[in-house]
């Protein structure tokens, strides 16, 4: 909680109390050398799950059985152990921020991802469903109702049932969290799921996806043009600004009946 000053229209400036979403930094450690880490600012809270996908993503981490231990050391910190050792991708910062995600990633590795395999053909998913999707997310986010500085991200069967929801201030942590979850629960691939995020959708989120095999990617606001094109070519279906009655697809409309 946090003492501000309210403005309201007639009435002047009034102290009271605000909740504001915490931030702060989360190390997590996979090896014992000292660029066998990554560091990234977070809201506290399914840490492992978080150091889970996050790894995944890097390519560290291939499933569940690639995890021998992960522990939660001290309130900001995660030891990691893998039961291969990796070298870190020479093109990963080591410092992750909660806005950005993995800014910085070279056009190599985009070239690479759009080099593999497709996502495949189908599912097909009712627009109806997709409509409802925004309403799901924000009846689950909690945190959010209380702070209003959260983003979050959402796992949907295609019958929009709720699997996961997790919120942090950054919107690639919300979904490494969700895909961390579903890696400790065997769930990997996603191949008959659908995802829904809060805010916008960068490059860094449909790859996300595409490791975790997630057909289908929904968000309030736009997508990047590199998401775009990643999904288009992983045959993803992307939508965006995803506000009933209306929404975008940039990519994969094949999979959208009704």
């Amino acid at each position: 909680m946090a003492t501000i000053w309210r403005h309201r229209s007639g009435e002047g400036l009034a102290s009271d109390l605000d909740t504001l979403a915490e931030e702060s930094p989360l190390e997590i450690r996979y090896g014992d050398a000292d660029n066998e880490r990554v560091v990234t600012m977070r809201t506290p809270g399914a840490d492992t799950l978080l150091a889970v996908g996050l790894l995944l993503d890097m390519g560290l981490v291939d499933g569940p059985d690639d995890l021998l231990a992960v522990r939660q050391e001290g309130a900001n910190s995660i030891r990691v152990r893998l039961r291969m050792h990796r070298a870190p991708p020479p093109v990963r910062k080591t410092a992750v921020t909660s806005a950005c995600g993995v800014c910085g990633d070279s056009r190599l590795e985009l070239d690479r991802l759009l080099a593999s395999p497709p996502l495949g053909e189908g599912p097909e998913v009712p627009i109806t469903r997709i409509l409802d999707l925004p309403e799901r997310l924000r009846a689950a986010q909690a945190m959010f109702l209380r702070s209003g500085g959260l983003h979050a991200a959402a796992l949907f069967t295609l019958d929009g049932r709720l699997l996961r929801l997790e919120e942090d201030v950054g919107r690639h942590n919300a979904v490494d969290k969700v895909i961390g979850w579903a890696c400790l629960e065997r769930r990997l691939p996603l191949q008959r799921q659908l995802l829904m995020v809060s805010g916008r959708t960068s490059y860094e989120i449909v790859k996300k996806c595409i490791r975790a095999r997630l057909p289908l990617l929904a968000a309030v606001s736009a997508p990047s043009s590199l998401a775009v094109e990643l999904a288009d070519a992983s045959g993803m279906t992307l939508i965006g600004f995803l506000r009933p009655p209306r929404f975008n697809v940039y990519a994969g409309e094949a999979r959208l009946r009704g």
